[in-house]
């Protein structure tokens, strides 16, 4: 539809009439482009609901995820890309008997995939990473490289000739 057919010239109308021109065009692009993909929105939402401590000690890192309710088989700890500290799993609801079964009134408690990502620094040592699980708190520490010696400096003899 061409609004100056219908007498309205006014700049303010062909600029409406340009974005109306713009947004069927989006329309008819191809969406998938733009639009994050599934695998995306799911890894998104299992790291934004999985909060996490990092500390730093003089010989080690250390990261503290609460994990309540987890065993250790639900738990993965991994190292991607030599740098890249991954802890996933996946919680899910305890499965009850068909007869008598218990109708939930209210469900608050989290159920799905959780993951969480961290770029480790240069002098972490990734061949030593341990994991703990207690009392509901996942630590997983990852120790430090020691620090390089500092060169010395080399001597020249300074020769007469």
């Amino acid at each position: 539809m061409d609004l100056k057919m219908i007498g309205f010239d006014a700049p303010l109308f062909s600029a409406l009439q340009h974005m109306l021109d713009d947004a069927a065009a989006a329309d008819d692009s191809d969406k998938s482009a733009s639009a994050p993909t599934r695998t995306y929105v799911r890894d998104a939402k299992a790291m934004a609901a999985t909060p996490a401590d990092v500390m730093e000690y003089p010989n080690s890192y250390a990261f503290v995820i609460d994990m309540p309710g987890l065993k250790s088989a639900d738990i993965k700890v991994q190292v991607e890309d030599d740098n890249v500290l991954v802890i996933s799993g996946e919680r899910r609801r305890q499965e009850e008997e068909k007869e008598g079964a218990a109708k939930y009134v209210r469900m608050e408690r989290r159920v799905g995939k959780f993951m969480r990502k961290f770029g480790l620094p240069e002098n972490a040592n990734t061949d030593k990473i341990s994991a703990v699980c207690q009392d509901g708190v996942l630590t997983v520490t990852v120790e430090k490289l020691p620090p390089p010696e500092p060169k010395k400096p080399k001597t020249i003899e300074v020769k007469i000739a």
